[in-house]
Parts: structure tokens; C-alpha cells; sequence
């Protein structure tokens, strides 16, 4: 157990809602006292945290959802993940040079996900109009929010590329190319004039009811002015990316308007009495759940938390469960991915079977049937060598590792009548691609997880979703609502989450003391982020880990680096207990900004 926490677990009987920002937070909390259920509540913080948290996510990106509907009483994932534009293509990719999608500039741009991912679910699981729920954002982008310590270093790092690279991102964020200072009000009237012209649109066909209404305002976005601006300014405005090429944007007016967000059966296992689910292979989410189906075959808490032992079995799981990932996971509407087999028991025992009492240097993925993938396997002597090339430059110039540890942001909420939301806003961040003029946002770069080896999963393809790290979590227990929670940064967030679950329901910490305890990062597998470098047989651990466990994983043959004492992600989550009543949340402290409220 833990000795401390930096915080308390926030406990109320109505409602209560998490965020990766306090003032994202405080805007769901507003719409649940206005009588919102916890989807409304889930967008309205989601719209601020886009605007709040631009360094980590933005409209113009994704936001992979699970819902678990009190009325309908089961789980849903809402696929908040735009797909690729129908004109970029491996033949595109050739012709052009493109031997590795660039991280950033417009060619790995999807379709922004956001604006119709919270229409799809307002429509169906909210009660509120969508203007009701935008209000909240449209007042902090008008009146100005104050700029915090993480915003502030990230335009100093930047401010350079946002005054003569991506001069319209300076325009807003550093003004006269100047970094705000912290406790300066920042404001972005583009941005909320974008929602306003969305509320117009909801408000002029009101009339034919409630989802008519929300739907007017999707396409606002996606076949009206809004989609229109985009496409114009991608169009004249080529930027140079990492590809060392300067290019336009691909996507066209079609792919915008005929996307639309799906609601899809969430992937599920069962360990213990409870029901995990996660969001399908278009996200990492199924990785949560292969390890913990091998990790269900060990005596966790015989062996003591964060021992040598078990962070061992911990760091071997996530080493075979990532390279599944790597072999198998995909778009399901383009790649089979074998989840039958993936997560069943006998595959979990055959891979629980590979975890010796030495570290492995090898990426394994299992075989399914077909025999092992060849190009899932390391190839230390090609593409990664080259991957930590570029890497190792983006380290020195970016600060960037093994990939994009802290973008993306999280938010939870949970109502008295059972509903529960857990997303993870991502993507569309302002370092990546020029906002967007007129419009306040930028659009987003997801597209660079695309491989171009047209024989694996996950390669690119035309009007494909490209498989993200962005994965929440939603557990129920005998059909009944239950947790929901999740975290940013990148590869990180399966790995962090599940160290919190384990820490809550097999360690028995609150979940206060279940997010306050030091956490390891496994970087052995590719990183799903342009220039995917892998570092075989490397953890990352944050220094307040006893020494001598740290010595008895490098006995056992781990490549441990020590990094800051509260750096892995900035984990959240909520519970419910229907049989007292009371709902209890908690967040982080990492990153700081992030807080949970309740009442």
C-alpha cells in the first residue's frame, strides 16, 4: 500500500467527472449541475480541453470513446478516429519518395474526428443540445483562459517554428512572437467562432427536433463553411515536413463529408468478476487485455507490489503483448486481426510460457495459426537502425524518445444513474500543423502510424483508420457499471493504466494511492510514432523506485533508465459503488493541471 497521496479521492453521490485540465473539469461539472448526464458532461470538458491543452490535443483530432449506456445497461466504443484521405496511397507514396509517413505537416492528416465522435454520442446517450454543451469552451476561447506553466514551455520551445514556420499558429500563441506569460489570458476568437457557427447551424434546424438539430451542426463542420476553409488553406499553403519536402494537404472535400463517427462493439475480457473493455484494434486498446490475461496466471500479490518479481512478469507481458500488436492489430474494416485467438485463454498460457526468470531481447508475436509475421520482428541492422537515427535527432531537437510521452489528455465521468464516459482527446495538436486561418485549430498528423509495407496490418490504405495509441478503459461488473479511466502519453498509456487497475483491484489501493505510486515504461517495441525507433529490452522508471529493486531487475537482465520522479502519463479515473451510493474519482498529480470533481 501506499504511505501517502497527494491528493484525495473525490467522493460524491451525483455525479462526478475527471479531466486533464481543471478548467475542463469545472466545465463538466457545470453541465451536470444544469441537469446534463455524464455524455454531455464528457463533450463539454473534451471541447475545452481541446481548446485548454492545444499542445496536446485539438479539434482537428481523435477521440476514441467507451460509453456504457444506464438506459441500454452495456458498453459501447464510439470511433472517434478519422480516416485517411482516399488520394494518399501507397502508389502516392512511391511516386513522391515517401519511404516513411512524416510526423508532421498535412500528408498524414485524417479526417478530424472530434466534432462528429461527440455529436454521434450526445445524439444517442446525451440530453442536452449540442450548443448547451459547447457553451462552456465558447466562453473560456472569447473571454480567455489563463496560460499555465506546461503551456508556456511548450510555446517557448517552439516559438521560433510559430513565428516563421507556422506563422498562423503564431498569430494566436505568441503574438508579435512573444511567449505569453504564465497567468496571462489567452484567447482564440477563430476557435470559437468555429462553434458558434456550428450552434447556428443546430439552432436553425431545431425545429425537427433534437438529433436533427446536432446533426445540422456535424455537418457544419464536415460539408459547409468549415469543411471548406480547411480544405482551401491545406490547398495554398504547403508546409515542409520531415520528409524534408514541402507538400499540400491531401484530403478533399468527399472524405470529409462522407465520414462519419460509428458506434461499434467494444472488445471485452473477463478477469476476475469484472468485464474490461477497450475500444477495438483501430486503437492499442486490446494490448490492455492480452496482458492481463497473461498476467491472470501469476500470484501478483504473493509477490509483493512494485517487487523485482513483479515488475519482471510485468515488463515480459507487455514485451509479448506489444509485439502482437505490432503483428496482428489494424482497421478491422481492412485487416483480419485474429482477437479470438489473441485473447484466449490458451494463447494467454502459451504465452505466459515464454516469461522466464531473464529478460528477453527478442520481439515475439505469437503465432496464430499462420506462422510467426517475419516483419514484426526486430531488424536492427535496417529499419531501426535508421529509426533511432532520426530519433536520436529528434531527442536533441524535439526532446522526443521513444514518442510522444506527454501529448493527448484524458477526461471520465460518471452520473447516479450508472451512465459512464471514458475518452481520450488526442491529435490536432499546434506543434505538429499550422492552425488553420480563420478557423483557430489545426489539423491533425494520426496518419503517420500508417506503414507502407503493404503485406502487414496497419498498412496504409485509402479511407482507412490508422491504428492509434489513444485507448480509455471501461470496466463493468455483472453487467453493471463499474470504472472507467485513462491517461496520455503515446505507447505508455496500456502500460501505465494497467499498473493503476492492478494496483486498485490487486493490491487493494484507493485510487488515490493507486495513481500516486511510481510506475515503469517498457520502450523495447517500435514506438508507434514517426520515426518508430524501438529500444530492445530498455524500461524506463521513475526515480522514486526502490534502488534495490532497480538493481534486481538489471540482475534479471533489464536495461533500466531512470527518468524523473512523476513523469509516466497523468492517469485518471472514476468508480462507482451502486450498492452505497457513492461515486469517488481521482487524478495524477502529474502535469498538474489535471483534477476530478464531484458532489
Amino acid at each position: 500500500m501506499a504511505s501517502f497521496t497527494t491528493r484525495p479521492v473525490i467522493m460524491g453521490r451525483r455525479g462526478v467527472v475527471t479531466s486533464g485540465h481543471y478548467l475542463a473539469t469545472a466545465a463538466g461539472f457545470r453541465i451536470m449541475e444544469q441537469g446534463g448526464n455524464a455524455i454531455d458532461a464528457a463533450a463539454a470538458m473534451c471541447f475545452c480541453l481541446n481548446l485548454l491543452e492545444p499542445q496536446s490535443n485539438g479539434i482537428g483530432g481523435e477521440v476514441p470513446t467507451l460509453i456504457y449506456s444506464a438506459g441500454e445497461k452495456r458498453a459501447f466504443a464510439v470511433s472517434g478516429m478519422g480516416w485517411s484521405p482516399k488520394a494518399f496511397t501507397l502508389d502516392w507514396c512511391r511516386a513522391h519518395g515517401i519511404d516513411l509517413i512524416p510526423g508532421d505537416g498535412y500528408l498524414p492528416a485524417c479526417v478530424p474526428a472530434v466534432v462528429d465522435t461527440w455529436a454521434t454520442a450526445v445524439a444517442r446517450f446525451g440530453t442536452m443540445s449540442l450548443a448547451r454543451v459547447l457553451e462552456p469552451a465558447i466562453e473560456l476561447a472569447e473571454n480567455g483562459f489563463p496560460v499555465y506553466e506546461g503551456l508556456r514551455a511548450s510555446l517557448a520551445q517552439s516559438v521560433g517554428k510559430f513565428t516563421q514556420v507556422y506563422p498562423t499558429t503564431g498569430e494566436i500563441y505568441c503574438p508579435d512572437g512573444r511567449v505569453p506569460e504564465v497567468g496571462e489570458l489567452l484567447r482564440n476568437s477563430d476557435w470559437a467562432n468555429t462553434l458558434k457557427t456550428m450552434c447556428r447551424a443546430e439552432a436553425a434546424a431545431q425545429h425537427q427536433g433534437r438529433a436533427r438539430g446536432i446533426e445540422a451542426a456535424r455537418d457544419a463542420f464536415y460539408k459547409g463553411d468549415i469543411a471548406e476553409r480547411i480544405l482551401a488553406f491545406i490547398s495554398a499553403n504547403p508546409v515542409e515536413d520531415a520528409s524534408g519536402s514541402a507538400h499540400v494537404g491531401l484530403l478533399a472535400y468527399e472524405d470529409m463529408a462522407e465520414w462519419h463517427a460509428t458506434v461499434e462493439e467494444p472488445v471485452s475480457l473477463r478477469y476476475g468478476d469484472l468485464d474490461v473493455h477497450k475500444c477495438p484494434p483501430w486503437t492499442q486498446g486490446p494490448v490492455f487485455l492480452q496482458q492481463l490475461a497473461i498476467l491472470e496466471g501469476f500470484d501478483l500479490a504473493g509477490m509483493g507490489h512494485n517487487s523485482a518479481d513483479y515488475l519482471h512478469v510485468l515488463i515480459e507481458s507487455a514485451k509479448l503483448a506489444f509485439a502482437d500488436r505490432e503483428a496482428y492489430y489494424g482497421d478491422p474494416l481492412f485487416d483480419k486481426v485474429p482477437l479470438d485467438v489473441l485473447l484466449s485463454k490458451e494463447y494467454a498460457a502459451d504465452r505466459r510460457r515464454l516469461i522466464g526468470t531473464d529478460a528477453s531481447r527478442e520481439l515475439r508475436p505469437g503465432d496464430v495459426g499462420l506462422g510467426v509475421p517475419a516483419y514484426a520482428t526486430f531488424d536492427v541492422a535496417g529499419d531501426n537502425r535508421r529509426a533511432l537515427q532520426v530519433a536520436a535527432r529528434s531527442v536533441r531537437d524535439l526532446g522526443l524518445g521513444h514518442a510522444h510521452v506527454g501529448d493527448t489528455t484524458h477526461l471520465d465521468a460518471v452520473d447516479r444513474e450508472g451512465n459512464m464516459v471514458a475518452a481520450t482527446p488526442s491529435g490536432g495538436w499546434i506543434g505538429s500543423s499550422p492552425v488553420i486561418r480563420g478557423l483557430g485549430f489545426p489539423l491533425g498528423t494520426r496518419g503517420q502510424m500508417f506503414y507502407l509495407n503493404p503485406q502487414r496490418p496497419n498498412a496504409l490504405a485509402p479511407r482507412k483508420r490508422p491504428r492509434a495509441t489513444l485507448t480509455p478503459s471501461l470496466v463493468t461488473r455483472g453487467g453493471r457499471p463499474f470504472m472507467v479511466f485513462g491517461t496520455p502519453g503515446g505507447d505508455g498509456q496500456d502500460q501505465w493504466t494497467l499498473q493503476f487497475f492492478l494496483n486498485h483491484v490487486a493490491f487493494g489501493m484507493n485510487l488515490q494511492e493507486a495513481l500516486d505510486v511510481p510506475t515503469i515504461t517498457c520502450v523495447h517495441f517500435p514506438s508507434s510514432f514517426y520515426p518508430r525507433p524501438a529500444y530492445p529490452n530498455r524500461v524506463e522508471v521513475e526515480r522514486r523506485l526502490d534502488k534495490a529493486v532497480l538493481q534486481g531487475l538489471e540482475r534479471r537482465g533489464h536495461e533500466v533508465k531512470p527518468i524523473d520522479e512523476w513523469a509516466n502519463g497523468k492517469v485518471m479515473g472514476i468508480r462507482i459503488d451502486e450498492e452505497r451510493g457513492v461515486i469517488a474519482g481521482a487524478v495524477s498529480p502529474r502535469r498538474s493541471i489535471g483534477y476530478a470533481l464531484g458532489w
